[in-house]
């Protein structure tokens, strides 16, 4: 067990990094319900961890994270851990004790406030990194229902936003068929270039692949992965698959 002044300088060292942390109450926020978040957070601490595994459950209800599912799993476990080695493996016990008292207790001070008062507004660049994410998401889409299915893919003018759609595609670009304009706004790809690829799919046919555009589009080679990401390639008559 652990000695009364060590509890208190465990008490003392974690109300400092919550405050550290910027998680004393705010304005506007009930004070009593600031007082009972910071008293869930503390009960790993104040129970000697006996009751840290139904902590986590509350907060996994609440805030729905797989993680602090798995965390109440992992404390539930090292709870039984302790309770059953400590008679003879006192080291063991020693350790899942300081697991489901200070680490708890760091842990539930490090979610108290969107437990109790809701997840905090994403910032804009986490806003930003969601929508990058999910366009890239929509292009992966686009590029295998383009391969998969060409003559669908051309039907729904997938990579023509020069077209009028529904949908979002995330902006994928048909080299083949999308008109200059459009085709300027892929990475590397000057007016010049787009112009060039204009004439050329007019002369010899469409291109197969960012590779082959590249190559006879005269664009710089660091650009490849970036087009191929962005691109799609459909023949004038795709046959239905």
């Amino acid at each position: 067990m652990y000695h009364k002044a060590t509890i208190r300088l465990l008490v003392i060292n974690a109300v400092s990094m919550a405050a550290v942390r910027g998680g004393w109450p705010m304005s506007g926020r009930d004070p009593l319900r600031v007082g009972l978040s910071y008293a869930w957070a503390f009960l790993p601490l104040l129970s000697l961890g006996f009751v840290t595994p139904l902590v986590f459950f509350f907060a996994a209800t609440r805030l729905k994270y797989r993680s602090l599912w798995i965390a109440c799993a992992l404390y539930t476990g090292a709870l039984v851990i302790e309770q059953v080695t400590a008679p003879n493996y006192q080291v063991v016990a020693d350790v899942a004790l300081a697991a489901l008292t200070l680490g708890a207790t760091g842990h539930a001070l490090a979610i108290r406030a969107p437990v109790f008062f809701g997840r905090s507004k994403p910032s804009a660049m986490e806003l930003a990194v969601d929508t990058a994410e999910e366009r890239r998401r929509l292009r992966e889409t686009a590029r295998d229902l383009a391969a998969g299915d060409p003559a669908l893919a051309l039907e729904l003018r997938v990579g023509r936003p020069d077209l009028a759609r529904d949908y979002d595609d995330g902006g994928v670009v048909d080299v083949n068929h999308a008109p200059a304009d459009v085709l300027a706004s892929l990475p590397g790809v000057t007016r010049e270039h787009a112009e060039l690829i204009v004439r050329l799919r007019e002369e010899h046919g469409g291109f197969v692949s960012a590779n082959e555009l590249c190559v006879f589009a005269e664009l710089p080679p660091e650009v490849t992965t970036s087009v191929t990401e962005r691109t799609v390639f459909l023949p004038d008559q795709a046959p239905s698959s």
